[in-house]
């Protein structure tokens, strides 16, 4: 899924830069994801096996997307050996979580 048509207007990321922090994304849940679940129209779950340096990985990211993409809000937790993190938007963004749900999966699945 190169095309990132999803990404709305509103992500101040200057374009170019736009397909190397889509490449940081999908090597993190290429790398740790364990599990994606849906518990709301409007609320990403995912859960990230933890170990040396991912939760610093993932805060890094969460904060650089936060920066840009302020539509998003990212809540990690950490636990021993899992780091979940949850992603809400509102109504207006709703597309943009599934297509973000859908690169993730498939994203995970190739390397599976």
């Amino acid at each position: 899924m190169s095309d990132l048509a999803w990404v709305p207007q509103s992500c101040t990321l200057p374009t170019a830069e736009r397909p190397l922090r889509v490449a940081e994304w999908d090597a993190l849940f290429a790398e740790q994801l364990t599990s994606l679940s849906r518990p709301q129209p409007l609320h990403l779950r995912l859960d990230l096996a933890g170990g040396p340096g991912v939760e610093d990985r993932v805060r890094g990211l969460v904060e650089r997307e936060s920066g840009c993409c302020s539509f998003f809000t990212f809540t990690t937790t950490s636990g021993e050996h899992l780091i979940r993190l949850d992603i809400s938007v509102d109504q207006a963004y709703e597309a943009v979580l599934d297509a973000l749900a859908a690169r993730t999966a498939a994203t995970a699945g190739e390397q599976r």
